[in-house]
């Protein structure tokens, strides 16, 4: 199952794959502060392209949805909003993240928050077999099949980028 270097580092997402039966591997790695995807990858050695980060939106409709992009890409708002039915959806202030998630900038994961809200991964995703996204906490990353991140978070594949 899960390769831990440290029991202390198990998070609520680590803890829901295990319970579904998700077979991840954690990366850990020393980050006190924010660390942006891209240097967080260099700092494991994995190559750009398997490393997701997570973001969260808030729509006019005042509904949050997380969308899971490659860390080197943006995300189209536009293309966004479409894939949830949306008139439009914008980024979630920074000071709302914690309080509405549980999770802290650099350690926010589409499982596990404090409610689920609806997830979408962008189609690039797919063709990857693995994939590495935030473990739930700075310094942690989990690395996991997309189509079993997906599954363990109720989402969906769409095309989001910019």
């Amino acid at each position: 199952m899960a390769k831990h270097k440290d029991k202390d580092v198990k998070t609520n997402a680590m803890r829901i794959l295990e319970q579904k039966k998700i077979p991840y591997t954690v990366h850990t790695y020393d980050c006190e502060e924010f660390m942006d995807g891209i240097s967080m990858a260099d700092a494991l050695g994995q190559p750009h392209e398997i490393v997701y980060k997570t973001l969260v939106t808030v729509a006019k409709s005042r509904e949050h949805y997380v969308f899971v992009i490659p860390v080197e890409a943006e995300l189209d708002l536009k293309k966004a909003a479409r894939a949830v039915h949306e008139k439009a959806v914008e980024m979630l202030p920074l000071k709302e993240l914690t309080e509405l998630t549980g999770y802290v900038r650099g350690g926010c994961t589409c499982i596990g928050m404090k409610k689920q809200f609806p997830v979408v991964m962008d189609e690039s995703a797919r063709k990857l077999p693995k994939v590495l996204v935030s473990g739930g906490r700075r310094g942690s990353q989990m690395e996991l099949s997309p189509l079993d991140l997906m599954k363990a978070a109720g989402g969906s594949f769409a095309d989001v980028l910019e």
